[in-house]
């Protein structure tokens, strides 16, 4: 049981330095469907969300010309224009946070949306996405237990062919990018248990595959059929601390560990079930392709097969 969590703090580059990135919980889903057919259920999605957090939480959304204002009670009406009820209707929206920056570090709340129709010729294997975030306190306040009904009652909102939650590096309006990568880098090199939270950064390219294994995995149709279904899950995971829960839709719950472990690999190996779920997952998970990648791009492929 992992109830010690590293504390992350980042700054960015630059004098003088700004909030990047924080350590937190990143829930995302995928979800491939066209925007129009799923912005009623993300907006509830979002209503479950805001209900569970403490008020107040967002406080701050983008705009479509990249601003940053209050999120008062126009704002939220903007916000809803931009998931819901654009007059096109083919794409929405949303990057709402508790704080747009400044002295200090966000309080890691952070919602994210990106929908658009799978026939946009914007990206490689289009993909509808959605993300919550939570700081560390959130989940050591509530509970594993908590966190963990609190993802599967978003995940029952939303079509999901992937989701994953995760200890991670979370931020808000795309900033961790700014954060000094030398530091990143080592500390994801001593804990392959913690996501480099992208929020919905993969939408315009994962298409219907998967990224890595975490502390729990959601999967869909057709990455659970292609993998053989749960009888397959459950034979190559026998490990006492996996659940593998059944969800309708023909989709399942995968939980490695009943806490999420960041995996100190200077104080232990990685477990036995990340790795075997990784295998598994291998056919099927994201790479970037190509014979001249960038390096962020041979990275992130190294990162994401990181368990095998």
């Amino acid at each position: 049981m992992t109830r010690e969590y590293p504390v992350i703090r980042l700054w960015s580059k630059g004098s003088p330095p700004i909030p990047a990135a924080r350590d937190g919980i990143g829930l995302s889903f995928f979800i491939h469907r066209d925007h129009k057919d799923i912005a009623s259920s993300v907006w509830r999605a979002l209503q479950t969300y805001l209900h569970a957090i403490p008020p107040g939480s967002l406080g701050w959304y983008g705009t479509d010309d990249g601003d940053i204002l209050e999120l008062d009670e126009k704002g939220w009406e903007i916000a809803r224009q931009q998931m819901v009820e654009r007059a096109w209707g083919y794409s929405g929206n949303a990057n709402l946070s508790e704080s747009p920056g400044g002295g200090e570090i966000s309080s890691g709340y952070v919602f994210e949306y990106e929908g658009q129709p799978l026939d946009t010729p914007f990206g490689d294997a289009p993909v509808s996405a959605v993300s919550f975030t939570f700081p560390t306190k959130y989940l050591l306040g509530n509970g594993a237990a908590h966190l963990r009904a609190l993802a599967l009652e978003l995940a029952r909102e939303l079509p999901f062919n992937f989701g994953y939650a995760s200890f991670a590096i979370i931020s808000s309006h795309g900033m961790s990018g700014a954060a000094r990568w030398p530091i990143v880098e080592a500390f994801l090199a001593r804990y392959p248990g913690v996501d480099l939270h992208h929020g919905t950064g993969f939408s315009s390219r994962l298409g219907t595959r998967a990224l890595s294994p975490t502390w729990l995995t959601f999967l869909g149709q057709p990455l659970l059929g292609q993998m053989g279904g749960i009888d397959a899950l459950r034979n190559a995971l026998p490990f006492p601390e996996v659940s593998v829960l059944p969800m309708d839709g023909d989709r399942v719950l995968v939980t490695l560990d009943e806490w999420p472990d960041p995996i100190d690999t200077q104080a232990k190996a990685i477990p036995p079930q990340y790795r075997a779920l990784a295998r598994l997952m291998e056919p099927f998970l994201f790479q970037y392709e190509g014979e001249e990648l960038l390096p962020y791009q041979r990275d992130t492929n190294r990162w994401l097969r990181r368990f095998l």
